[in-house]
C-alpha cells in the first residue's frame, strides 16, 4: 500500500546553539564553563549535554539575557519513556498499521483526500482486512460524515491524511518526538526561553564534571645562573567537543562539590482527600526557630587584589647564562615560553588565567606554561627513613614567586643534568616545603639508642600522699660519614613522639610527626649528633604504706629540698621506732605463746603423774614450774600491754607528723 504523510501545523521554533567561550578548571573534578553568542529575532538558545552531566547542570546553571530577559528553561526529562507515552490519550504499537492509529483515535475529526476530492468526518473505525485468495491484505476506515452517513474508506487509495484538530496535531507531535528523543540516550537538550523580540546577547554558565588539571614542573639549578622552576598545566578535554579559541582558567584549591539527584523526576504518594469530618484529625509537626534572621548581607569587598604577571627569563644575564651551558646537556635548558599566564587570589583560591584563546579539540590534551620564574631555593641532604644508610639529595624550597604552586611531580636538572625526579604538595605563597629527588651515595649514616637510668625531677607531699614525679631519658645517636671531600648540609628528621620531650639541641624546625635538625658536614669527616628526648610520669602514695629505707631513698634525693628532706627523715626515724614496737610486741607474743604451750604440757604430765602411786615429789617439782612460769606470763602481759600502748602512741605522733607535713 502507498504510505501516507501525516501533516502537522505546529511550527517548529528555531533554536541556535552557543559556543563555549571560556572554561576554568579546578582540582576537585569539575570544570565552571560559559557560554555566550548572540540570538536572532525568535531564536531560542540551544544546550546540549550528556544525560550524566544533568544534575551538575541544574545544580550550577546561570543564564544572562542582555536585551530581553529569561522567561523559563526547558529541558529534555528523564522520565522513562513508557510512562511519558502512557500520559498520551493513543498509542503507536511497534510496526501498527496507520489504521490502527487512526482506531486509536475514535471521535477525532479528519479529513482524507483523494486526488483533488477530500472527505472529512469523525473517526468511528479503523481496520485491516487481512488477505483473501487473491485479494491483498487492506486498510479501511470508517468516517461519520456531517450528513449523518456512515462511509467507509480504502486508505489505499488516499494521498494524505490530516488531522485538523490542532491539540490532537500537537499531541502527535509531542508522542513522535519522545520516541525521536529515546533514540539519542546520550544527549540531553536544554532550550532557554526569552521574553526578547530583537537580536539579543545571552551567555549561559555552568558546572561540569570534567578530568583535574594536573601539574609538572621542571626545577633548574646551574653555576651560573639562580634556581628557577617551570611549570606546565596539563589539560584534557573530553567534553565531546572542540574549544575552539576559548578563555582558560586554572584554579588551585579544592572547594566542596558533589552530587544532587535534580534531573531525575521524584515522585510522592499523595494521600487520600476526604472531608473533614470524615476523618481523624492528625497531630500536626511545627519546625522550630533556630535564630533570628538578620538585615541583609554585607556588599563584596571591591577593591579585589592585582593580578600579578608572571617575570619571564628575559634578561640578558640570565640567557647568555643560559646559553652558556654544555651542549652535552640540552634538557636542562627551560623551555622558550612566549607569555605566562596572569595569576591572582581567588577569594580562598588561586587563579592562572592564560591572556590568550586557547584551542584544543575534542578527545585531545594540551600542555599549557603557567610559571617560570625564579625561586628561592637551596640544595641539600635530608635523612627521614631509618632503614637506608643514606639520605636523599634534596631541595628547599621557599615559594616566594607570589603565587600558589599546585602539587605535581618536580624534575630536577642539576648542573647542566637530569638530576632526579620528586612530588611537591600545593605550596601557597610565602610557604616553605623540602623535596628530595636522589640518593646520596656519598654520606653514609648509622644510629645508636641508650636509655638512662630512671631520676628524679620532683616530689610533693600533702595530706599523707606523696607524688614523685620521675624521668627517664632515651638518647639517639646519629653517627654522620661524609665521603665526598665537599661540603655539605644534612637535615636530620628524628620522628616526634607525643609522650617525650626533647632535651638540650633545639630543632631547625617541626612537623606534624618530627623534628629536623640541621647539621653541617666537613669534606671528608664524621659527625655524632645525638638526640636526647626524655619521658616523664607521676607516681603516688600513701607514706604510711612506705617502709623506712624507700623513704630514706627518696629523702636523700638532691631534688629535694632540705626542709623536705628533714621532713622526711623524721618520718622515716618514726616509722622505725613503730616498726621496733612492732617487733618487740611480736617478741613478747611468741614468748607469751610458748609459754602458755609449755604450762599446758605440764599440766597435762601432773594428772597423769596423779594417778600413778610414788610420783609425789616429781608432782610437786612440775607444780613449782608452773608456779614460776604463772609469775612469767603475768610479766609478760604488762609488758605486752606496755609495748601495745607505746605503739599506740607512737602511731598518734607518726599521723600528727604527716599531717603536719607539706612540700
Amino acid at each position: 500500500m502507498r504510505p501516507i504523510l501525516l501533516l502537522m501545523t505546529m511550527a517548529a521554533v528555531a533554536a541556535a546553539e552557543l559556543p563555549v567561550k571560556h572554561v576554568i578548571l579546578y582540582k576537585h573534578g569539575v570544570g565552571y564553563f560559559e557560554r555566550a553568542g548572540e540570538l536572532r529575532p525568535g531564536e531560542t538558545g540551544k544546550l546540549e549535554f550528556r544525560e550524566t552531566d544533568m544534575n551538575d547542570v541544574l545544580k550550577s546553571l546561570v543564564v544572562e539575557d542582555r536585551g530581553g530577559g529569561v522567561a523559563r528553561i526547558r529541558y529534555d526529562s528523564s522520565e522513562p519513556l513508557a510512562r511519558r507515552l502512557a500520559a498520551f490519550p493513543f498509542q503507536i504499537g511497534e510496526r501498527a498499521a496507520v489504521s490502527t492509529l487512526l482506531d486509536s483515535l475514535k471521535g477525532a475529526r479528519i479529513e482524507v483526500r483523494y486526488g483533488s476530492n477530500s472527505v472529512t468526518g469523525a473517526i468511528v473505525s479503523g481496520r485491516v482486512k487481512p488477505a483473501a485468495g487473491e485479494h491483498p491484505e487492506t486498510e479501511t476506515l470508517t468516517l461519520l460524515l456531517d450528513t449523518g452517513d456512515l462511509q467507509t474508506l480504502d486508505l489505499s487509495g488516499t494521498t494524505n491524511v490530516r488531522l485538523t484538530d490542532p491539540e490532537l496535531q500537537s499531541q502527535l507531535k509531542d508522542y513522535l518526538g519522545a520516541l525521536q528523543g529515546a533514540r539519542s540516550r546520550e544527549k540531553r537538550t536544554v532550550y532557554i526561553d526569552s521574553r526578547g523580540s530583537g537580536s539579543r546577547q545571552i551567555s549561559a554558565r555552568y558546572v561540569l564534571p570534567v578530568p583535574i588539571w594536573k601539574s609538572s614542573y621542571r626545577l633548574v639549578f646551574g653555576d651560573a645562573v639562580e634556581p628557577t622552576l617551570e611549570g606546565w598545566a596539563i589539560v584534557d578535554n573530553v567534553t565531546g567537543e572542540d574549544w575552539t579559541d576559548v578563555g582558560v582558567s586554572l584554579v588551585s584549591g579544592r572547594p566542596i562539590s558533589f552530587i544532587s539527584r535534580l534531573y531525575e523526576p521524584r515522585y510522592v504518594t499523595r494521600p487520600t482527600a476526604e472531608l473533614a469530618e470524615d476523618r481523624p484529625q492528625a497531630p500536626a509537626v511545627h519546625g522550630g526557630v533556630i535564630g533570628g534572621i538578620g538585615g541583609g548581607i554585607p556588599a563584596e569587598r571591591s577593591d579585589e587584589a592585582a593580578a600579578m604577571r608572571a617575570r619571564p627569563l628575559r634578561d640578558a644575564s640570565l640567557r647568555k647564562s643560559l646559553a652558556e651551558m654544555p651542549a652535552a646537556a640540552p634538557m636542562a635548558m627551560m623551555s622558550s615560553i612566549a607569555e605566562q599566564p596572569q595569576a591572582r587570589e581567588l577569594g580562598e583560591l588561586f587563579e592562572y588565567q592564560f591572556p590568550t584563546a586557547v584551542t584544543i579539540r575534542k578527545g585531545e590534551s594540551a600542555m599549557l606554561p603557567f610559571i617560570q620564574q625564579k625561586i628561592a631555593a637551596r640544595k641539600l641532604l635530608i635523612y627521614a627513613d631509618a632503614t637506608s644508610q643514606h639520605p636523599m639529595n634534596a631541595a628547599e624550597l621557599t615559594n616566594n614567586t607570589g603565587k600558589t604552586l599546585d602539587g605535581g611531580p618536580v624534575t630536577v636538572f642539576d648542573g647542566g643534568a637530569y638530576g632526579g625526579e620528586a612530588l611537591m604538595e600545593t605550596l601557597k605563597a610565602s610557604d616553605k616545603r623540602l623535596v628530595s629527588y636522589a640518593i646520596d651515595l656519598g654520606t653514609r649514616i648509622t644510629t645508636a639508642f641508650d636509655s638512662g637510668r630512671e631520676a628524679i625531677r620532683e616530689a610533693r607531699f600533702r595530706r599523707g600522699i606523696l607524688t614523685v614525679r620521675q624521668a627517664i631519658q632515651e638518647t639517639r645517636t646519629y653517627t654522620i660519614r661524609n665521603a665526598d671531600q665537599k661540603r655539605k648540609t644534612l637535615i636530620l628528621e628524628h620522628p616526634a613522639r607525643t609522650e617525650f620531650k626533647l632535651v638540650g639541641a633545639k630543632p631547625l624546625e617541626t612537623t606534624a610527626s618530627a623534628y629536623r635538625f640541621e647539621v653541617k658536614l666537613s669534606p671528608g669527616g664524621t659527625e655524632k649528633f645525638p638526640v636526647i628526648e626524655e619521658r616523664t610520669y607521676e607516681n603516688s602514695v600513701a607514706v604510711v604504706n612506705l617502709t623506712p629505707d624507700v623513704l630514706g631513698t627518696y629523702a636523700s634525693n638532691k631534688a629535694l629540698s632540705e626542709q623536705a628532706r628533714k621532713q622526711l627523715e623524721q618520718i622515716a626515724t618514726q616509722k622505725r621506732l613503730l616498726a621496733e614496737t612492732d617487733r618487740s610486741i611480736a617478741g613478747a607474743e611468741r614468748e607469751f605463746a610458748d609459754l602458755s604451750q609449755d604450762q599446758d604440757r605440764l599440766r597435762q604430765n601432773i594428772a597423769s603423774l596423779n594417778r600413778v602411786s610414788a610420783q609425789q615429789e616429781q608432782v610437786q617439782n612440775y607444780a613449782r614450774q608452773l608456779a614460776a612460769q604463772e609469775a612469767k606470763l603475768a610479766a609478760l602481759r604488762d609488758r605486752i600491754a606496755e609495748l601495745r600502748k607505746k605503739k599506740s602512741t607512737l602511731e598518734s605522733e607518726l599521723n600528727a607528723l604527716i599531717e603536719r607535713v607539706e612540700f
